[in-house]
């Protein structure tokens, strides 16, 4: 039951975070694209070095899925569930290494391709194009995402304006 637990935590956390809150971060808000695509500051801060709360939250903010399916998980494994937990917390560590001259081996690249598995070259290629290799850990919600972009992308613009505040008009303040 461990591997069973550890497996649900990452690949129905992988899909929450994709579907439940990065898409809708890449689409209507703007905390995730300020902190993660930041193109002023090198992208192995936004996840293993900054201090920033803005970054800290939206690393908390993608992490949700993954701790409410490990909280669910926990009857059933507490043992998978930390391990799913870790597992994924080594993969965001892994998949910012780039900039550090990391190259996946050409085995290993090899032996995960076929496990969709998104390596830190794919996960360099999000932070260069944020349109492109959507999902954190799995690359099978790369395709589904980005059509689920290109269908809501028309109410971006209808949102966002919902979401600002109408400025008041005073009595008096119109002029004619």
């Amino acid at each position: 039951m461990p591997v069973a637990a550890a497996l649900i935590v990452l690949l129905a956390g992988d899909f929450g975070s994709t579907f439940f809150y990065h898409v809708p971060q890449h689409l209507w808000f703007t905390l995730h694209l300020r902190t993660h695509h930041d193109r002023r500051r090198p992208y192995l801060d936004h996840a293993v070095l900054s201090p920033d709360p803005w970054v800290l939250l939206d690393g908390l903010l993608g992490a949700a899925p993954y701790l409410l399916l490990a909280g669910l998980m926990w009857r059933i494994s507490w043992q998978g569930s930390l391990a799913g937990l870790a597992l994924g917390q080594m993969h965001v560590w892994w998949r910012h290494t780039t900039q550090l001259g990391w190259q996946t081996p050409r085995w290993l690249r090899a032996a995960l391709r076929p496990l969709w598995i998104v390596l830190p070259e794919d996960h360099d290629g999000h932070h260069r194009n944020p349109d492109i290799e959507f999902g954190d850990i799995f690359r099978f919600y790369d395709a589904p995402a980005r059509a689920l972009l290109a269908v809501l992308t028309p109410t971006r613009g209808r949102l966002r304006w919902r979401s600002r505040p109408r400025p008041t008009v005073r009595a008096g303040s119109l002029t004619r």
